[in-house]
């Protein structure tokens, strides 16, 4: 069992009500809440200290969009931590096409590289003995039902996925709704490559399937958050199997990071045509997710841009 987790984007939403779950485990000893906004992350530490009545809870200033922000916070962990969940990200604000100093796009930013970063500088400084979860979703081998297609890649190459990452191979025409699938493949094949380059942490990819009450739709353009997350998510997609509550999502990645049943390197996620229920490996929709040539290339492809 894990005694320390960290978990990004924990001020609200399936981040925080990880936390929630987590600290109602008696062998957890501190999660620390990874937040752009400390203001935010005191309420949300509040909450949790009243909803749970433990005082395990410490606040990490992380802006997963910023890499400068991700190094500052992993210098200031004193002592290394069990686990972590990838939770941040969402469809990129008003400008996801826009580039960050890294040279990505800050869709890329907040789902992807942040993390990758925050890896790394985690398993450099010996403060990472466990576990990784990173959030990925069933929008990475595309969801026919919510009009999400599958990435569209022609060879898998390095190069590639660099123009995925740094928003080149879209042009003008950058659907943040449709292109987040496609970053949340590259990071799925990176966690599954980060599986095979250190044996002796867990990396697992987990979506917390179709969530009502996240934050991830916050960012879409006002008509279609309007139906996706107010209309679609609770009223029409719950019909069709499409999405459940913020306390299942969450406890997917509780599960993940605990339950041993979960194998490093694979991707779970729900059933074909489905956002709710029992999880499954995801190679066994999509073969692409298990080529080792395609996680090696974008792997590479990503730290080109933490050189």
């Amino acid at each position: 069992m894990n005694k320390s987790i960290l978990i990004t984007g924990a001020n609200a939403g399936i981040g925080k009500e990880t936390a929630r779950q987590l600290a109602l485990i008696k062998e957890t000893e501190i999660i620390y809440l990874a937040c752009r906004n400390l203001e935010k992350a005191e309420t949300a530490k509040k909450e949790l200290i009243q909803t749970t009545g433990r005082d395990i809870f410490k606040i990490v200033i992380l802006d997963v969009s910023k890499t400068e922000t991700v190094k500052q916070a992993v210098l200031q962990l004193q002592e290394p931590i069990d686990a972590l969940i990838m939770n941040a990200g969402g469809t990129g604000g008003k400008t996801p096409e826009k580039l960050t100093k890294d040279g990505v796009t800050i869709l890329t930013a907040s789902n992807l590289l942040g993390h990758v970063v925050l890896v790394d500088e985690l398993i450099a400084q010996s403060k990472l003995n466990k576990v990784a979860l990173f959030a990925s979703s069933e929008a990475a081998r595309g969801v026919q039902k919510v009009g999400m297609k599958r990435p569209d890649l022609k060879d898998n190459s390095i190069e590639e996925f660099v123009s995925v990452f740094d928003g080149s191979k879209f042009k003008g025409n950058f659907d943040a709704y449709q292109i987040y699938g496609w970053i949340k493949y590259g990071g799925t094949l990176w966690m599954s490559n980060m599986a095979r380059k250190y044996p002796n942490i867990k990396f697992i990819s987990m979506s917390p399937g179709g969530t009502r009450g996240t934050n991830g739709m916050n960012d879409l353009p006002f008509l279609k958050r309007l139906f996706l997350k107010h209309i679609g998510m609770k009223l029409i997609m719950p019909l069709m199997k499409m999405s459940h509550s913020v306390e299942k999502g969450a406890k997917r990645f509780v599960d993940g990071i605990n339950n041993p049943k979960y194998i490093s390197g694979v991707f779970y996620a729900s059933k074909e045509n489905v956002l709710t229920g029992p999880v499954i490996n995801q190679s066994s929709i999509w073969k692409d997710l298990d080529n080792q040539i395609f996680q090696n290339n974008a792997d590479i492809a990503i730290h080109k841009f933490t050189q």
